[in-house]
């Protein structure tokens, strides 16, 4: 599509939502906006991923670093599931950039669907918390790491949102932490799978421009909300947040 003023300014102001809500939830952004890009923008599922990239890749470098800063990060473990991301980031990238956009769509929205389910279950449930559960060590990362990696490649984003339940499940890593670390598997991963959406030519530069412009200017608002906020409540924020998005990609698929 030609991108006109009206269109750059609809995503600056889109990337400062995602930023802002990125941030919050350590997520990137690009579950917020993937779905907008297809609505206000007419934008196909793979377009769409691979434009909201150019925004994700720049919120999650400032994030990252902001959740390293405020909450202090376990290092081994974001080495881990950012090396172990990388190793499939890049083969289902390039597999997801030729599957039909309908069917990805829909796949991304029951993605979306059901790890809402799972994370508002075991919050409801307590299941987060159980001290009863020893904690996992940091090397059990490994294979986070590359089912992340799966999921960032297949969606374009999505790894940040596989690692939380999981580390608070069974590595004993509070909310904001796991928010934090699962951010180390997009670090990487989103960098692939720009390069890769890019080289099938399913990137609109105009639009993901601005969107990266705005978001990385919200990100640290989002980040310090996150480090304020109760950590019950944010769990179930974010299962109302992946819901909402998976409702807008049924809505278009």
């Amino acid at each position: 599509m030609v991108a006109t003023l009206s269109h750059i300014a609809e995503a600056f102001l889109l990337g400062i939502a995602g930023g802002a809500v990125g941030g919050l939830f350590g997520i990137g952004g690009g579950v917020v906006v993937i779905p907008l890009l297809g609505f206000v923008f007419g934008l196909n599922q793979q377009v769409a991923q691979g434009s909201a990239l150019i925004m994700v890749v720049p919120n999650v470098i400032v994030a990252f670093w902001r959740y390293w800063q405020r909450v202090g990060l376990d290092l081994r473990m974001a080495a881990t599931l950012a090396v172990t991301g990388l190793l499939t980031t890049y083969p289902v990238a390039l597999f997801a950039t030729r599957l039909n956009p309908r069917y990805l769509r829909v796949a991304f929205a029951g993605f979306l669907i059901v790890l809402a389910v799972i994370v508002a279950y075991r919050t409801w449930h307590g299941l987060l918390a159980s001290t009863q559960r020893k904690p996992l060590n940091w090397p059990w990362t490994a294979p986070l790491g590359v089912l992340g990696g799966v999921v960032s490649g297949l969606f374009g984003v999505g790894g940040a949102f596989v690692a939380p339940p999981i580390l608070t499940a069974f590595f004993g890593v509070r909310q904001t932490a796991a928010q934090g670390l699962g951010l180390a598997i997009v670090c990487p991963g989103a960098t692939i799978a720009l390069v890769t959406y890019a080289g099938a030519g399913q990137v609109d530069w105009a639009i993901g421009v601005p969107l990266a412009i705005g978001g990385t200017l919200a990100i640290s608002a989002g980040v310090a909300a996150a480090h304020r906020l109760p950590e019950r409540p944010m769990r179930f924020a974010f299962c109302a947040l992946a819901t909402v998005s998976a409702c807008l990609l049924v809505l278009r698929a």
